[in-house]
């Protein structure tokens, strides 16, 4: 029986990527000189240091630009609350979302099943198993998927005819 998964998957290297060249845009741009900004990614959390509010904005934006160009989701990237950190700068702790929680994934499910579509949705874990008779209907599945509004960016992976 053809079936696929829906997951939410960051490519990591990717993001490390990504991470690396703000690293290197700080240090060169003019109006970072003199400045404490920096960039850390560990373990699935990006931390954003910066002098002000206004640094600590520019260094996320520099990051969603490098994002966008590297063809990564920012929609993926969870904000937290800006804190003080010491010597008088602000920081930033930014989350990646990975894996479909379970609200998403019961939203998918229901979505699905109020279409009443020939497939079946099922949630297995941090993902959500579609299986069909027909691949057509399988397609149509992937279809509804995307144009759902998720809070996150949703891949189908696992593709079986």
């Amino acid at each position: 029986m053809p079936s696929f998964d829906i997951v939410c998957e960051m490519d990591m290297q990717e993001m490390d990527n990504a991470v690396n060249q703000v690293k290197k845009e700080i240090t060169t741009r003019y109006d970072f000189k003199h400045s404490k900004a920096s960039i850390e990614l560990d373990d699935g959390k990006i931390t954003l240091v910066g002098d002000d509010v206004n640094n600590l904005n520019t260094v996320a934006e520099i990051l969603r630009a490098k994002m966008v160009r590297r063809k990564l989701e920012a929609k993926s990237l969870e904000y937290g609350d800006m804190e003080h950190a010491s010597g008088d700068t602000r920081r930033q702790v930014v989350t990646i979302k990975q894996g479909v929680d379970k609200e998403t994934a019961k939203k998918i499910v229901k979505h699905i099943k109020q279409e009443k579509m020939k497939v079946q949705a099922a949630i297995q874990g941090e993902q959500v198993r579609v299986t069909g008779k027909k691949r057509d209907d399988l397609q149509a599945a992937m279809a509804l998927v995307r144009a759902m509004n998720a809070d996150r960016p949703l891949n189908f992976t696992n593709f079986r005819d």
